[in-house]
C-alpha cells in the first residue's frame, strides 16, 4: 500500500489554510502529525469523519513541537488512547501543561481560550519523548526525529522517507503564495541554531516537504534558500532597531512596514496577507528576535 498524506485544514479563527494537521493512512491504520490547538479540535474531528477515519483508530499523534498552535489537542488524543511522540523537552509540557499555558497567558492574555480553547493534560504513559535521530513505528510506517532547534529548543521536524513535516523549521508559506514568512516568538528564537537546522534539512534529501502553515511544496531546496536568506535579513533588520535603542512600539510599526511591502513585492493581495497575519502576528516575531539581540548584549 501506497502512503497516503492529507492535509487536513483545521479552519483557525474562520481563516482557511492557516493551520494544518496530517492525516497520514499507512498499511497498517493512521497517524496523525500535528494536533493544532484546542480551538480547532472539533473541526479536526470533523476533517478525520469526513476522510472515513473514526477517531478510535488515531493510535499514534506526532508533534513537531509543543507550541499551542501545534500540539494544543494532544493531550485530548492521549486520553482517548493515542500515544503522542514528541521531543523530550516537550513531553513534560504535554504532561503538565500548566507552565506553558501561564507563558502563553502572559503573551496573549485575555485571547486564550478564543484563540486556543482548552488544553488538557495528557496522561504520562501515553507520551512518548523521541531523542534525536530516533525511529518511532506508527501506522506500519517509520518516522524518523530530527533535532532543529531555532523556532524552539524543543523542535523536530519528522522524516517519512523522502517526505519532511517541517512544523515551523521551514517557515510559513501559505497556498498559493511564494512568500515565506519568519514565525520567531519569544522566547528560544536562535539565528545561528535555526541556519544549523536549515542545513541539516537540506542534507535529508527530502522530495516533499509538509508545513503546518500551510501545505506540501515540491520546491524544496529553493524554498529552503529563500526562507535562509528571510532568516538573515528579518533578524539583522530587527536587530539594527534593537542597537538603535527603538521603542517596542516603533519596531512594531517598522516591522509591519517591512511586512507588508515584502508580501505586496512577492504578489501577497490583502486577503492572503491577513491570513499569514492569522498564522503568524507580527509581534511575536518583533518580540522573540528582539528577546534574542538583547540575550547577546545587543541593546
Amino acid at each position: 500500500m501506497a502512503v497516503e498524506i492529507h492535509p487536513l485544514d483545521l479552519d483557525f479563527q474562520g481563516t482557511p489554510q492557516t493551520i494544518a494537521s496530517f492525516l497520514v493512512r499507512g498499511p497498517d491504520g493512521v497517524a496523525l502529525v500535528e494536533t493544532g490547538p484546542g480551538s480547532t479540535l472539533r473541526t479536526l474531528r470533523r476533517r478525520l469523519a469526513e476522510s472515513g477515519v473514526e477517531e478510535g483508530e488515531v493510535r499514534a499523534v506526532l508533534v513537531t513541537h509543543i507550541h499551542l498552535d501545534h500540539a494544543g489537542a494532544a493531550g485530548w488524543w492521549a486520553r482517548r488512547g493515542a500515544t503522542v511522540y514528541v521531543h523530550p523537552r516537550g513531553a513534560p509540557h504535554l504532561v503538565d501543561p500548566s507552565r506553558l499555558l501561564r507563558s502563553a497567558t502572559r503573551i496573549y492574555g485575555d485571547r486564550m481560550d478564543v484563540l486556543w480553547g482548552e488544553t488538557v493534560p495528557a496522561p504520562a504513559d501515553r507520551v512518548v519523548a523521541v531523542e534525536d535521530g530516533e525511529e518511532v513505528s506508527a501506522a506500519g510506517l517509520t518516522f524518523q526525529a530530527v533535532e532543529t532547534p531555532g523556532h524552539a529548543r524543543h523542535h523536530h521536524v519528522w522524516r517519512l522517507g523522502r517526505v519532511l513535516f517541517s512544523g515551523d523549521a521551514a517557515g510559513i508559506r501559505l497556498p498559493g503564495e511564494s512568500w515565506i514568512d519568519l514565525p520567531a516568538p519569544p522566547p528560544e528564537f536562535d539565528l545561528e541554531a535555526w541556519k544549523e537546522s536549515l542545513a541539516r534539512i537540506r542534507g535529508l534529501g527530502a522530495r516533499t516537504l509538509y508545513r503546518t502553515h500551510f501545505g506540501p511544496t515540491t520546491e524544496v531546496a529553493a524554498e529552503l534558500d529563500a526562507f535562509e536568506a528571510s532568516l538573515e535579513e528579518t533578524a539583522e533588520f530587527v536587530g539594527r532597531m534593537v542597537r538603535e535603542g527603538a521603542s517596542r512600539e516603533e519596531m512594531l510599526t517598522r516591522y509591519g512596514r517591512r511586512v507588508r511591502e515584502l508580501a505586496s513585492e512577492a504578489g501577497v493581495d490583502e486577503t492572503a496577507a491577513r491570513a499569514y497575519e492569522v498564522a503568524n502576528p507580527r509581534e511575536m516575531s518583533v518580540d522573540g528576535i528582539a528577546r534574542y539581540w538583547n540575550q547577546r548584549g545587543e541593546a
